[in-house]
């Protein structure tokens, strides 16, 4: 029984270091939880505020990567605002200059023509002036000053007779005495008109025109021509008589001519 009871006892004092020890065991263990349980709070408490530190930057950096963004669109569309306006200045620079240039080539077009026109104008001007301004002539060996318009209808009753057509070269020189009455042409025009008239056989009015000729002019070069050619027409007029009159004093005005020469040869036939 004592053994028994010792057992029992020994079994007892077993169980109760058993229980002390668990209770140890647990208490600790109870107290380790709390430690465990403060600091797995602690971290989620440290990870909720790392978290939300994150989640706060995060929707900062959002914020601010928006506000990036819409300025950068802004910068943007302020650019390409810019880039359009400058290429609208660029363009209308463009058509101003093309217009300018146009305008410049029309100008210098216009110039152009009025300078061919102006040339074109002095051209006749000075071609009109030179119809009226005295030209230079010899007239019967005799230099003179005479119109452009009075030469060239003196030039053309010359031709006129050159060509053996004596009316017409007989109604141009007594139209140019008309028109010139006072032209240094005139004793040359009386002379030729004369002549014409003779081989018309207008035989009274050449002789009044070489006549006249002498009177107005008797130192004219073709003073003795006349005088010779009055003879002839008195000679044609049947007026023999007056013809040797004419040569005889052909002879004793101008005795150095060969006009004289022709008219004592004349004369030695006419006796």
């Amino acid at each position: 029984m004592t053994q028994a009871v010792w057992g029992l006892k020994k079994s007892s004092l077993a169980l109760l270091l058993l229980a002390a020890f668990c209770g140890g065991s647990a208490q600790a263990a109870l107290f380790g939880d709390d430690e465990a349980r403060r600091a797995i709070l602690d971290l989620r408490q440290r990870l909720e505020q790392s978290q939300n530190a994150n989640r706060a930057l995060m929707e900062q950096s959002a914020q601010q990567i928006i506000q990036l963004n819409q300025q950068h669109n802004q910068s943007t569309a302020q650019l390409r605002s810019a880039l359009l306006d400058l290429q609208t200045q660029i363009d209308k620079l463009r058509a101003d200059l093309a217009q300018s240039l146009g305008a410049q080539e029309r100008l210098a077009r216009d110039v152009t023509e009025v300078q061919l026109r102006q040339k074109d104008t002095l051209s006749s001007v000075d071609d009109r002036l030179r119809r009226f301004e005295p030209v230079k002539v010899s007239v019967d060996g005799r230099e003179a000053m005479v119109e452009p318009a009075e030469k060239a209808d003196f030039d053309r009753s010359m031709a006129l007779f050159r060509q053996g057509d004596f009316p017409g070269s007989q109604a141009a020189f007594a139209g140019f005495l008309s028109r010139f009455p006072t032209s240094v042409y005139k004793p040359s025009v009386l002379f030729w008109l004369g002549n014409a008239q003779y081989a018309n056989k207008a035989y009274r009015e050449a002789l009044a025109n070489f006549q006249r000729l002498l009177t107005e002019s008797p130192t004219h070069p073709r003073a003795a021509e006349a005088m010779l050619a009055i003879s002839n027409v008195q000679v044609e007029l049947k007026d023999l008589k007056a013809a040797r009159k004419t040569l005889e004093d052909l002879v004793k005005a101008y005795p150095a001519t060969e006009t004289a020469a022709t008219a004592r040869e004349r004369l030695s036939r006419l006796r």
